[in-house]
């Protein structure tokens, strides 16, 4: 808890087991009320693993419902718990659960509703193992979307995220795609209210069991990403009358 604050770790897991518990073993529980761990129908032991570290809230689904459905559970799920301050930290450790009161104290003290743990704020991206053309696609959306939603951003895709209360229940993330464009959905309807977003540089780490998306799908993603972006700008001018951003 910060100044009278809850503040609950939410984890979208998909075969997680063997870096759950690294993640894990990092958050600061000095501030950290709760951990939220939802595993999306995985196919090894994270779930077990989850239990056996000691997570109280532990969610499965039988049914695959991808990263964004996932990420739903997690934060309607903590919303529920009655948490001030949502912070989301994927269990493939490719960030550090560290940067969580540096995030949270933001948050916590008005300075911002919403803050991202940027990898590419400095030089931990290409430092920590990122891929060049992940890299250089990353700077080229990150440009394309600056234009289109008139912020300031320096990446919209990293996955460590932290949410005030009023933030989440200001957007209807509910409308939003199951899959990975979900990410980039939320920032464009939490940029489209009026809410600034703040960003802590992250260092990152890419080894083979961190997660990460097929070729085909980070295309697709990509595409994904273009779409929101445009949709934000139509709705903007009033060309467009979309339910996800009521």
């Amino acid at each position: 808890m910060i100044n009278n604050r809850k503040v609950v770790v939410v984890m979208p897991a998909y075969n997680a087991s063997q870096t759950l518990e690294q993640t894990y073993a990092e958050i600061p529980f000095d501030i950290v009320d709760d951990v939220v761990v939802v595993d999306d129908c995985s196919s090894d032991n994270t779930l077990a693993k989850a239990k056996e570290l000691g997570v109280h809230h532990v969610i499965r689904h039988e049914k695959n419902a991808g990263y964004g459905g996932n990420q739903k559970t997690c934060y309607n799920y903590a919303l529920n718990l009655g948490a001030d301050i949502i912070i989301m930290v994927h269990p493939d450790y490719q960030y550090t659960p560290k940067l969580i009161p540096s995030m949270c104290y933001l948050i916590a003290n008005d300075v911002f509703h919403v803050v991202l743990g940027s990898r590419i704020l400095g030089t931990g991206a290409l430092k920590g193992g990122m891929p060049l053309h992940k890299y250089i696609a990353n700077r080229i959306l990150t440009f394309i979307q600056n234009i289109l939603t008139g912020a300031k951003l320096s990446e919209y895709h990293t996955g460590y995220r932290a949410f005030s209360r009023e933030a989440i229940l200001a957007i209807n993330y509910q409308e939003n795609s199951d899959n990975f464009v979900f990410d980039n959905q939320m920032l464009s309807q939490l940029i489209y209210k009026g809410y600034e977003i703040g960003e802590v540089s992250c260092p990152t780490k890419y080894f083979k069991e961190a997660s990460s998306i097929n070729l085909k799908n980070s295309s697709i993603y990509g595409l994904g990403v273009l779409k929101v972006s445009v949709q934000h700008r139509l709705q903007k001018w009033g060309l467009l009358n979309s339910s996800q951003y009521n």
